[in-house]
């Protein structure tokens, strides 16, 4: 995940084991173990090995999608290295991505962009244990405990389905695995094996990579040939970045009507999300078709979704390029 870059920079903190006695604990062991059919022994004695990560927390409340502006955010990942990272390795992974694309509909640059944003390309998939992260935010981190909870549970079933070692797994400190950084629900929910055989693995297994993610988009909605963003223009100030919402919720025409230059000739009732990004000394508009918004149900960020279409561009445009000679 994109939060990767802040783990670097948390504050050593010291952890410590959960106390399993905990009204809130125990009530989450007996509530899984009937949702699972897990016994409740063999999930006390997994969290009993889990431990309490204060850094953990740290990283959490200050995500960098959340606490940069958008021009900041974007330099992070249109780094010139990145961008010859990435068409490296589309060159070494081209006949794989060719086929997800023509099996998938999703275009290879943007699968690649996903996975250069998450972890460089697979390089970087997270240093803490995954059972620590989500026992530390199901239990420790209150604003989002039932959702981390929920995906604790996941876990519990992806040991039990023999998917992964529980106590060995790493990923991000949210609790993201792989080279996609998939949360324990999504892999059970999305992860394939490109074979169709045999469990996914999203950390080698780099057919099993590109077909997962793919199948994630697609499962969420991903339109085959169509656009992901537009840039717009309008010739006075607006006050849309105050009414901001993450969803299709204008059209084409609504924007037309507000004074929007929309670069496109679908038809006006195209639904569409306006987005702001924010540059060093004025502010920008984006226009969002709902490509984009499929990007955010990956990460639930405008940011997010932004940085992988200007990457996923930025790389389409050096795989196209000639060849320098010298």
């Amino acid at each position: 995940m994109l939060a990767l870059l802040l783990m670097r920079h948390a504050t050593a903190a010291p952890v410590r084991e959960f106390d399993l006695a905990r009204p809130d604990i125990q009530q989450f062991i007996e509530q899984t173990s009937l949702h699972t059919g897990l016994p409740e022994a063999q999930i006390r004695q997994v969290l009993s090995r889990a431990q309490s990560q204060p850094a953990i927390v740290t990283a959490m409340e200050k995500p960098a999608e959340r606490v940069l502006p958008w021009w900041q955010y974007r330099e992070r990942f249109l780094q010139s290295q990145r961008i010859s990272d990435g068409l490296r390795f589309w060159q070494q992974h081209a006949a794989a991505l060719t086929q997800v694309e023509q099996r998938y509909g999703v275009p290879a640059e943007y699968l690649l962009a996903i996975l250069g944003v998450e972890t460089q390309y697979g390089r970087v998939t997270g240093r803490y244990r995954v059972l620590d992260a989500l026992a530390t935010l199901a239990f420790d981190y209150p604003p989002r405990a039932p959702y981390f909870q929920q995906e604790l549970e996941q876990l519990l079933l992806l040991m039990r389905d023999e998917l992964l070692d529980i106590y060995s797994v790493r990923g991000s400190y949210a609790g993201a695995m792989g080279a996609p950084q998939f949360m324990p629900s999504s892999y059970r929910r999305y992860a394939i094996a490109a074979q169709l055989q045999g469990k996914p693995d999203l950390w080698q297994d780099w057919d099993d990579i590109f077909a997962s993610t793919a199948n994630y988009l697609v499962a969420n909605g991903w339109q085959r040939d169509q656009a992901v963003m537009d840039d717009t223009q309008i010739d006075h100030e607006a006050d849309d970045a105050l009414q901001f919402k993450l969803a299709l919720n204008d059209t084409i025409g609504a924007l037309r009507q507000r004074g929007y230059a929309v670069p496109t000739d679908q038809a006006d009732a195209t639904p569409v999300v306006l987005v702001p990004a924010e540059l060093a000394d004025a502010m920008s508009w984006r226009i969002g078709y709902t490509n984009y918004y499929v990007i955010t149900r990956y990460n639930r960020s405008p940011r997010y979704a932004m940085a992988v279409h200007d990457l996923a561009q930025a790389l389409r445009a050096a795989h196209s390029s000639p060849p320098v000679t010298p």
